[in-house]
């Protein structure tokens, strides 16, 4: 009897852990399972459009646009510098799954190649929306005049077109006509609402032609070259520490043509930005006895924004540059 006691022991406790083995791998396919149906819906109601947003200037017209109509998640959260984005397996999965994506083609290298080999019915691409244009950078020091535009040697085509409120529009007016197109049943809601953007971009661009009409100086610095669009709309000159790369490093000749331009300009201020760290801009204030403000490209909302949104974020914008240029 113990010898028979002594033999069923083995098998139980073999057949109990079969058992938790079992019950361990339903209960991680019920998760991945459950995980796999959140990522599907990620809250789209039904009759939305689930448009899926490159980063913030695309999600802010994707929101403003589709209104209570169109859901909408980003793949750039906030205070993650776009730039640099890395997608994750789980945000290809969800191209896969989206009505649509809005995103600006060479901005984010990553978001190209995903976008590229994903199967999502629609794909906006801002940059096509607009005309792109070639702006300066730091490589060859300085500005050549085409087209009676000043563009640096060694520049590249710019996709900083959301700082130019003109541009802006442009683009949102192609992303309206795209949501129209995908949900013919609510199109005129997405005409009204893309006429109410453009109306306030129009507003935007008629202060930004007021507030810089009369200022001492013209060029302002930036830790990198982001706006040169706005400085081109506004009749500014935009030098950059570094070029369309803000994570690239300035060469020192670079640094020493800033301080010659600093002093020959009366430039008062070195602008640096939010999702990027300030020591450069720091280092070049100090060294050409500057001061420095913040400039924000508005790539992202975070709790250091100076505003809620791309309105307000650019209305600080242009209080920043006023103070810098001597607004008279």
């Amino acid at each position: 009897m113990n010898a028979r006691r002594r033999g069923l022991a083995p098998l139980r406790i073999k057949t109990a852990r079969i058992a938790v083995a079992a019950a361990t791998a339903l209960g991680l396919a019920a998760a991945l399972s459950a995980c796999s149906d959140s990522s599907a819906a990620d809250g789209v109601g039904k009759g939305q459009l689930d448009v899926i947003a490159s980063f913030y200037p695309m999600q802010y017209l994707a929101e403003e646009i589709g209104g209570k109509h169109v859901h909408v998640t980003t793949l750039t959260e906030p205070g993650q510098e776009p730039h640099d984005l890395e997608i994750s397996a789980r945000q290809t999965a969800r191209l896969q799954d989206a009505d649509a994506v809005l995103y600006l083609k060479s901005l984010q290298p990553a978001v190209d190649d995903a976008v590229a080999q994903s199967e999502t019915e629609t794909k906006i691409d801002a940059a096509s929306l607009t005309t792109l244009e070639k702006h300066g950078t730091e490589v060859g020091g300085h500005a050549a005049e085409h087209d009676g535009h000043a563009h640096a040697e060694g520049a590249g085509a710019d996709p900083h077109i959301w700082l130019d409120p003109v541009k802006y529009a442009e683009v949102a007016q192609g992303v309206g006509k795209a949501f129209e197109k995908m949900d013919p049943k609510h199109a005129d809601l997405y005409e009204k609402n893309t006429k109410a953007l453009v109306e306030k971009l129009g507003a935007l661009d008629t202060r930004y032609r007021d507030g810089l009409a009369r200022t001492g100086s013209k060029v302002f610095i930036t830790t990198h070259a982001a706006f040169g669009y706005l400085a081109e709309r506004y009749g500014l000159t935009e030098e950059a520490i570094t070029g369309l790369d803000p994570e690239s490093e300035p060469s020192g000749k670079r640094v020493k043509e800033l301080e010659k331009t600093a002093k020959a300009d009366g430039v008062s201020t070195v602008f640096y930005e939010t999702l990027v760290s300030d020591k450069t801009a720091k280092t070049v204030a100090r060294d050409a006895g500057l001061r420095t403000d913040v400039l924000d490209p508005i790539e992202g909302i975070t709790g250091k924004s100076r505003g809620d949104d791309y309105i307000q974020v650019m209305d600080a914008n242009l209080k920043a540059l006023q103070k810098a240029l001597g607004t008279k």
